[in-house]
């Protein structure tokens, strides 16, 4: 019995190590090649935010943007070159991105220009009405702009001791005027020399009385542009009292890029439309031309001279301008495409062209530009016809190439994909950008106008939005032109994108135009080397259709500009500036 049990135990050991050697090293080589599949899965395996699709990291986690937990991307983008990235479609669908198949696109173009400009006092009608003798202003009845005089009516009077000595010279040489004649002319000579006319000289005579207050008349009619001098101010023989503009007659100033020169003449007709009537259009002639280029805008003035006799035109008003300027024949067809597709930088213009058919893959191209026509722009190099381009969303997929880590607008070579909270801070994926301290001080005023426009959408007050908008402007345009060519042409797109904020769009339109230049101006004072207050970058993730916004706010609390009562303090501090 035992010899038989020891049998048993022997082969039931035998049995074990039988199916080991036969299945066990077949399931672990199983595990072993599982195991190896996660592993490839994990290492390709990139995470986003649902709501926040431009979020790509590594790892699993939390959103640094609206904090909600991660989600398995879509597959990456093997294969691609070092310039090429991929979006998921559901940021594709969030940002509305649009592309267009671009061609010889010659017969779309009906020839036909399109400027945007102001209305402008013309020039050429302003009279300065200034003192002709020293003294101090006793009255003044010229106190604003806007204020109409006549020829011949009273603007001031002045207490001049000058004059006072010279009509006593002239009593004086009344008296001797039969023994001394010249010295007597001379006297009355001298007082003309001071604009006193015959009536004025011969009452001072027949009265025998000095005046001790003089009065200062208009030369000329017209509206009040500028009052130069206030009562109690002392003035020199010569010195300006006040601007006055004869506005029957207006200028129509519009800006005409470098690339359309060739296309504008004088004498030139233009059809010229005002925001306030935009129904009717007012036929007019190209009447001056610039002849020096801004710049820092790379825009030159093109001007046509319009009737105003109605006073329908106030300088200041927005205007837009067509011109007809024909239709280009050339051998061969212009590559034209739409001018939303165009980025600019001040030195480089930049499109992306979608690589492959259906999948979002997209390539960033440098290219260069031709004339612009309306709303088109020819391209001279860098596309060609059939290539396919992103036309409406282009910033979104410029801010996607930035966080993969792609060349971009902001960076030439492209830099690390940004993962975790270091999508908030932009220094680490582009170049650091010097602004000298004249430059940085200057946007000091100008960031306070910007905090003034931020709290005029607070209250959702679209006439006070856009007044604050034009003090903004203002306070650009206050900035020295040597300054504003070292703002690495980051003045040039405050300035343009603040014309859009006026009192002839609606609220969401002034908030769109807000945001630009709230991201751009966040990006200038990211690189300044100290600011004047402490600001908050604050960030609404509800803003611009759930894409996000951010803003700049001198407080720590937040009162969101895009939602107003709404949603006032929907939003948080992501970022300080101290």
């Amino acid at each position: 019995m035992k010899r038989s049990s020891i049998y048993i135990g022997i082969a039931a050991i035998l049995g074990l190590l039988a199916g080991y050697l036969l299945f066990g090293k077949s399931d672990s080589g199983k595990m072993e090649a599982a195991d190896h599949e996660h592993a490839s899965e994990a290492v390709g395996q990139m995470w986003t935010c649902s709501m926040h699709p431009q979020i790509m990291q590594s790892e699993p986690g939390d959103c640094p943007i609206c904090g909600m937990d991660l989600i398995p991307a879509e597959s990456g983008a093997d294969g691609l070159s070092p310039e090429q990235f991929k979006m998921t479609n559901n940021a594709m669908a969030l940002a509305n991105i649009q592309t267009t198949v671009v061609g010889n696109g010659q017969d779309d173009v009906d020839g036909t220009i399109s400027l945007s400009g102001k209305i402008a006092i013309n020039e050429e009608a302003v009279a300065i009405q200034a003192s002709y003798f020293d003294g101090r202003i006793e009255r003044l009845n010229v106190n604003y702009e806007g204020q109409e005089v006549r020829k011949g009516q009273l603007l001031a009077t002045i207490y001049s001791p000058e004059l006072v000595a010279a009509q006593q010279e002239l009593l004086t040489a009344a008296s001797l005027k039969e023994s001394q004649p010249q010295l007597y002319q001379a006297v009355r000579n001298k007082l003309k020399l001071w604009k006193l006319s015959d009536a004025q000289v011969n009452n001072i005579e027949s009265s025998g009385k000095v005046k001790e207050n003089f009065p200062i008349y208009a030369t000329v009619s017209g509206t009040v542009s500028q009052v130069m001098s206030a009562e109690g101010d002392y003035v020199k023989k010569g010195q300006s009292i006040a601007k006055v503009s004869n506005l029957n007659t207006v200028w129509a100033e519009f800006d005409a890029y470098e690339s359309q020169l060739s296309q504008f003449a004088k004498g030139q007709r233009i059809s010229v439309a005002t925001n306030a009537t935009p129904n009717e259009t007012i036929d007019a002639k190209v009447s001056f031309i610039d002849p020096v280029l801004d710049n820092v805008t790379r825009t030159v003035t093109v001007r046509a001279t319009l009737d105003n006799q109605s006073g329908g035109f106030k300088p200041g008003m927005f205007v837009t301008g067509k011109i007809d300027a024909g239709n280009r024949a050339s051998d061969t067809q212009s590559l034209l495409i739409p001018s939303t597709a165009v980025m600019w930088t001040g030195e480089r213009s930049l499109i992306y062209v979608k690589i492959k058919g259906e999948e979002p893959i997209f390539e960033m191209r440098e290219v260069l530009l031709g004339n612009r026509s309306g709303g088109q722009i020819e391209i001279a190099s860098g596309l060609e016809a059939g290539e396919e381009i992103v036309t409406n969303g282009t910033f979104t997929v410029d801010a996607a190439a930035q966080l993969q880590g792609k060349k971009s607008m902001m960076s030439k070579t492209g830099g690390k994909a940004m993962t975790g909270h270091e999508s908030h801070n932009m220094n680490d994926m582009v170049e650091r950008m010097d602004f000298d301290s004249d430059v940085e001080k200057s946007f000091y005023a100008i960031i306070d106008e910007y905090l003034d426009l931020k709290d005029a959408l607070i209250q959702s007050d679209v006439s006070l939005v856009a007044t604050k908008s034009e003090s903004f402007r203002v306070a650009l345009e206050k900035m020295p032109m040597s300054q504003r060519e070292r703002t690495h042409n980051y003045w040039s797109f405050l300035h343009k994108t603040s014309k859009g904020i006026n009192g002839n769009v609606d609220l969401v339109h002034q908030r769109k135009q807000f945001q630009v230049i709230s991201d751009k101006l966040i990006d200038m004072v990211r690189n300044f080397d100290e600011v004047e207050q402490r600001l908050y970058v604050q960030f609404c993730p509800m803003a611009d259709n759930n894409n996000g916004a951010y803003w700049l706010s001198s407080e720590e609390q937040v009162l969101n500009p895009y939602f107003g009562e709404m949603m006032l303090k929907c939003g948080r501090v992501v970022e300080t500036f101290k």
